[in-house]
């Protein structure tokens, strides 16, 4: 199955409506920075498995702020990338937003993949794409 838009997303339950929760919402960001210095930390001890798992574990929290904010309860990490797609597009560049999908692929690959192996470059580009995304998301979440 493969979910191509947002109705779907809210049809096969990947998203569902909840109540506004701005408390979730702050909470979800603080965890998304709290993740971005945990990458940082592992760079720095040349973990880069680890720093890419926590660069993209920032940029799911703090995209996760928005939902929270606007009242949806993601239970698909690809379903946050249509939900911003749709609702977002006009506030956040689409090459911002394809940056949570192309680490949540790098995540799983980093996981489960057998021929890939983090390397130098790898997790410095997902530290400098995380803190792009977070300093977007934190511009809408601050307005």
């Amino acid at each position: 199955m493969k979910v191509r838009n947002l109705n779907e997303c809210f049809k096969f339950r990947l998203l569902r409506k909840i109540l506004p929760d701005e408390g979730k919402s702050r909470k979800s960001f603080e965890i998304s920075k709290k993740k971005f210095s945990s990458a940082k930390k592992g760079f720095k001890l040349k973990l880069f498995d680890y720093a890419i798992m926590e660069s993209y574990m920032a940029m799911f929290h703090s995209a996760r702020a928005l939902l929270y904010k606007d009242g949806i309860q993601e239970k698909s990490h690809y379903a946050i990338s249509i939900y911003l797609k749709e609702k977002y597009s006009e506030k956040i560049p689409l090459p911002i937003i394809n940056l949570l999908e192309i680490h949540r692929t790098e995540r799983h690959e980093t996981i489960y993949g057998l021929n890939f192996e983090a390397e130098k470059e790898d997790a410095e580009l997902s530290l400098k794409d995380a803190k792009i995304f977070l300093n977007h998301i934190e511009k809408i979440l601050s307005s």
